[in-house]
């Protein structure tokens, strides 16, 4: 596709859209809009009640009609079932990779599947033993490849190959990854080590590259399937006129999506207690099986997607503009404020510089409108740095957490077994937030704009370390070791149930401040970025 067309206007600042005080759909009086302006409708609906098609507001519409979820296809929900098997497979295979690596499979495990012996239940199942130094390695390596190999999905899904494509090789990644974890957890690899780690690594380079495709596409796509660009009005049989929000539309698809992550990343609990039950073999092999409903449901929803070709390759260009924003004095254009302005075609040209390369005689091949395109992502980009502090936080202690509930008293419940109320709390708290608080904020006119809901997620997830700095002086006031609580044999008298409340209040600000990011990738980002900006937002979310 060519480039997009120039638009003279001045794009608004991201503040100003996050907090309401610039609207993106229209602008001037009620006394300028042409009701006859086929332009104004949308065709994409049509009733007797709308003959037309639903209309863009009016100002005066725009503040005084009722604002309602547009209609979410049923399709948005296959997708997020598709999620949600990717993201079930993905932790389910992560959460016993540890063990898989790091612990040496006991003599007396039943069939030399990896299970520790039945009647020792303080035993752990493993299988190659190559230590825990090995272990953390491949794990973080697991989790690095997972979150970079989306940058280049991500733009293959944009400029290349197109988001559905780009997903389609990632289930086929995927599905070999898979395959080899199983190949990799058979007596004979496990019982030669080094055999078995080989495979072990070929699973986990397909199963990140598959990851990396699919993860930077899916939920675009999913956002792509609602079809009304901007608020729309929509009569009803009542007579009644309504305004279909678009971003309150895009706020409930990305609630759901988020939730059908957490709910696949709960379901690890199942695969713990394959390995332990039966051994390493079954533990990979669920994790598949959940996987496979991927592209079964991919194969069903396909012909009722709305699928966007690939944009143009937008890379060359942005790299051309980089290096002429950067020519010259560009400290000096920062300090006044014409910095991206220096880069349009039509300033350059006012200048007297008729080509990109004078002395290769490269043609200037953007226009003004790119340069807004990406001043505008790179502002979406700045509230994404951030989340560097919030992930600190929310699951970059998460060690110091799991020590923390070690260091008190248990009774009988496995320490690690806390994390798991944060996708408990997300699987129970975004249902009420969408079919509870939101509509109750709708009812009384209270707008809880972008910025707004990223704010308070932010402070949510501030009082759970404000717990955990009581909890950890608790527990070093009342344990016999003092200062040195986690090495100590006997727990302080506190019980560990308490430090639900880190994960508790840190998952809660995720349901407002993750959701909101999310959001915010697709909707601030030009067409032909949205998948490499969403990418870009996984990247930073997960440097902590």
């Amino acid at each position: 596709m060519g480039a997009p067309e120039i638009v003279n206007e001045k794009q608004p600042d991201l503040l100003q859209v996050l907090t309401g005080e610039h609207d993106l759909s229209f602008g001037g009086g009620d006394e300028d809009y042409d009701y006859e302006d086929p332009h104004n409708y949308s065709t994409n609906y049509v009733d007797e009640h709308n003959p037309r098609g639903l209309r863009k507001p009016t100002e005066h519409e725009l503040q005084t009609l009722r604002r309602v979820i547009g209609n979410i296809r049923y399709s948005t929900f296959i997708l997020c079932l598709c999620e949600f098997a990717e993201r079930a497979s993905y932790y389910s295979t992560t959460g016993i990779l540890t063990n898989y690596i790091q612990r040496r499979i006991d003599p007396d495990s039943p069939h030399g599947w990896g299970a520790p012996p039945p009647g020792d239940p303080d035993a752990s199942a493993g299988a190659l033993g190559k230590g825990l130094q090995t272990a953390s390695a491949l794990t973080n390596l697991l989790t690095f490849l997972a979150y970079v190999s989306p940058l280049f999905g991500g733009y293959m899904g944009d400029s290349t190959i197109g988001r559905w494509k780009a997903i389609q090789w990632g289930v086929f990644f995927g599905f070999v990854g898979h395959l080899f974890f199983i190949f990799a957890s058979i007596p004979g690899a496990i019982e030669h080590a080094d055999a078995g780690l080989g495979l072990c690594v070929v699973a986990i380079v397909t199963l990140s590259v598959g990851t990396g495709f699919i993860k930077p596409n899916l939920l675009p796509l999913l956002l792509d399937q609602y079809p009304e660009d901007t608020d729309v009005v929509k009569v009803l049989p009542s007579g009644e006129k309504i305004i279909l929000d678009r971003e309150k539309t895009l706020s409930r698809l990305t609630n759901v999506f988020y939730l059908s992550i957490n709910v696949g990343a709960f379901l690890q609990i199942a695969t713990l207690y394959c390995e332990r039950r039966v051994g390493f073999w079954l533990a990979f092999f669920v994790p598949m099986i959940l996987y496979i409903i991927m592209p079964i449901f991919l194969f069903i929803v396909k012909p009722k997607l709305k699928i966007k070709p690939p944009q143009s390759d937008v890379m060359p260009q942005v790299v051309r503009i980089i290096s002429v924003l950067f020519s010259g004095n560009f400290i000096k254009r920062m300090w006044k404020g014409t910095f991206w302005e220096y880069a349009q075609p039509s300033n350059m040209r006012a200048r007297g510089r008729e080509y990109f390369n004078a002395k290769k005689q490269s043609p200037i091949t953007w226009n003004d409108q790119w340069v807004l395109d990406i001043k505008q992502t790179l502002d979406s980009c700045k509230i994404f740095v951030y989340y560097i502090v919030f992930n600190l936080a929310d699951s970059g202690l998460g060690s110091v957490e799991t020590s923390l509930t070690g260091a008190m008293k248990l009774d009988g419940v496995p320490n690690d077994l806390f994390n798991n109320f944060n996708p408990i709390t997300i699987i129970v708290l975004i249902p009420i937030l969408e079919y509870g608080l939101y509509p109750l904020l709708n009812r009384y006119h209270i707008e809880f704009r972008p910025i707004y809901r990223i704010s308070f997620g932010f402070i949510v997830c501030s009082f759970s370390q404000i717990a955990g700095y009581i909890l950890q002086k608790q527990v070093y006031e009342l344990s016999p070791c003092g200062y040195y609580a986690s090495g100590c044999d006997e727990p302080a008298p506190i019980t560990a149930w308490k430090a639900t409340s880190l994960f508790i209040l840190a998952a809660a600000g995720e349901c407002w401040a993750y959701t909101t990011a999310y959001e915010l990738a697709y909707t601030r980002s030009p067409p032909n970025l949205k998948s490499f900006v969403y990418a870009l937002f996984l990247l930073i979310r997960n440097l902590c």
